[in-house]
């Protein structure tokens, strides 16, 4: 489900998506690869690919993490093959324009629920809450924490 890297270009970052038929939940990381920062969503739009190679580019994006929407039996759905198709997309867009990234799924269950969880317990207005585009952003967020955490620890342990 996912490839390898030697290592990380230093002062590069982790993107994360989370993938939409309307929109694209974003969020970045820092450049030690410690925290994940939401951003504004994207519009899944003819625009999409454009948009997200221009923000790889600017953000100096080594790693591209893409929720991987699977049911509560670890059984692909609708959405799971959707995602899939976007991620290989994505995988070609990318290489045509010479830019290299590793493509990573990272298992999303939940994130959403989290997300409007978190949002809720805010103190946010109703009204703001509302715009699903926060709670896209949101889950990209969550994802991106979820897989630095995963990926930390696991480090820690190897020494």
């Amino acid at each position: 489900m996912s490839e390898t890297l030697s290592g990380p270009e230093p002062d590069s970052k982790y993107l994360a998506l989370d993938y939409g038929e309307k929109r694209i939940g974003v969020a970045v990381s820092d450049e030690n690869k410690k925290y994940s920062f939401s951003r504004d969503y994207l519009i899944n739009d003819s625009e999409l690919l454009n948009k997200l190679l221009k923000l790889i580019i600017s953000e100096n994006v080594s790693e591209i993490i893409i929720g991987y929407p699977v049911n509560f039996k670890s059984e692909k759905t609708i959405q799971t093959l959707k995602t899939e198709e976007f991620r290989n997309k994505l995988e070609s867009f990318l290489k045509n324009n010479s830019v290299n990234a590793v493509i990573e799924f990272f298992d999303e269950r939940l994130t959403s629920s989290i997300a409007e969880t978190g949002l809720m317990n805010s103190g946010m207005k109703k009204f703001k809450r509302r715009e699903k585009g926060l709670v896209d952003s949101l889950s990209a967020q969550i994802i991106l924490q979820d897989y630095i955490d995963r990926k930390n620890n696991l480090k820690d342990r190897l020494i």
